[in-house]
This record gives C-alpha cells, structure tokens and sequence, in this order.
C-alpha cells in the first residue's frame, strides 16, 4: 500500500499484459461498474448491461495495443467512454437488426475512433467514475486503520453527522475526530493519486 509510485508500471503498461490478472482486477474493479451503469442509461436490460461491460473489456484488450495516450486526443477515460459508447450504439442497432456484431478489425476502429454522440455521457460517465474511485480507495485502505479512527472519518466524512455528535458517540475529543478524519482522507487521496498516476496519460513515452 507504501510502494511509490516510480515503483510500479503504469497500469496502461500493464495492461497490454493479458496475463497480468491484477492490473485486469484493478481497472475491471472500477471500471466495470461505470460501464453496467451507462449501458443501463441507455436502456440495456441488466443481463445485456453485463455482456455489453464484457464487450467493453475485451475490446480494450483488443485495442490497448493502439491506445494513444496523446493529450491532444484526450484522456484514456474519454476513449474508453468512446468505446462503450459506440459499442452501446452497436448493440442496440444489432438488436433491430441482426443478432450480434461482427466484432471485426474494421468494427473495431470504427468503435474506438467514432466520436461520442452524446456528450452527457461522458460527463455523467466521470461522475460516476469519482464516485467508484472513492469507494475503492476506501476499500483499499480500510485494513490499514483502526475500528474507532475508521468511524470518525466514516460518520463524518460519508454519513455527515456533525463532528461534536461523533466525537460523544465514539468517546473522544472533537480534535481526535478531526485528526482522524483527515488521516484517512488523506491515505485516500494517496491511494487514488497513486491509481491515477498509473493509469494516466503521463505514461506516453512508455507506451509508443
């Protein structure tokens, strides 16, 4: 959890390995639902949601190769918002229409380089990608704290009871609920930092 950065590839590095699991679990572990829920946006039935969040999957493994992590042409989040995108935009016109895409090399680029016809998307698709990242950080580092110093950051950072009413709840000073707090607030925006930093689009000479 302590390992710098400078220690560890880039996630997107990582990536291009299909045998590196953990880097899969990783970015599947905050991606994944991002994905369910734009599918779901767009009016996928649950079951069509999943498939279409595997899709997705394996179209990125398919085209990380040729990801491009140039700034001019956006972030990986945005292209990976393309994707699904396009992939939504496919699923839905083959189900009016023939069963199932071809998934060909054609298909594939046209899926990756199509621009998104619903800006709103994207937006709402980084909300909710703020949201997962929080909620996985926090899972990350909850071992890492104790059960008291875990309930000052949780009861006033996550359920907004006010400070005063914690600090008698959990019998402490309203300084310790303070001290706590921005102890796991801060080893979250390490560990968040740290998810960001591997998988941005710093890692651009790395990967041409």
């Amino acid at each position: 959890m302590d390992e710098s950065t400078s220690t560890r590839p880039s996630l997107l590095i990582r990536l291009r390995d299909p045998g590196d699991e953990r880097a899969w679990s990783e970015f599947m572990e905050i991606y994944g639902p991002l994905v369910y829920q734009l599918a779901k946006r767009r009016g996928l039935q649950d079951a069509d949601a999943q498939d279409l969040a595997q899709e997705v999957f394996r179209a990125v493994a398919r085209a990380i190769e040729r990801y491009d992590p140039d700034p001019a042409r956006g972030s990986f989040r945005g292209w990976l918002s393309r994707i699904a995108n396009n992939l939504i935009i496919n699923l839905l016109s083959a189900q009016r229409r023939h069963p199932r895409g071809t998934g060909d090399t054609d298909m594939q680029r046209m899926m990756e380089d199509q621009p998104d016809p619903r800006g709103e998307d994207s937006a709402l698709f980084e909300v909710e990608y703020r949201r997962r990242l929080l909620t996985w950080a926090a899972e990350r580092v909850r071992s890492a704290f104790s059960h008291l110093t875990w309930q000052a950051f949780w009861q006033t950072g996550v359920e907004g009871r006010p400070p005063r009413e914690v600090a008698e709840a959990l019998g402490m000073s309203i300084g310790t609920v303070y001290q706590y707090k921005s102890r796991v607030v801060a080893r979250i925006r390490r560990e968040i930092e740290h998810f960001e930093t591997e998988s941005s689009t710093n890692s651009q000479e790395e990967l041409r």
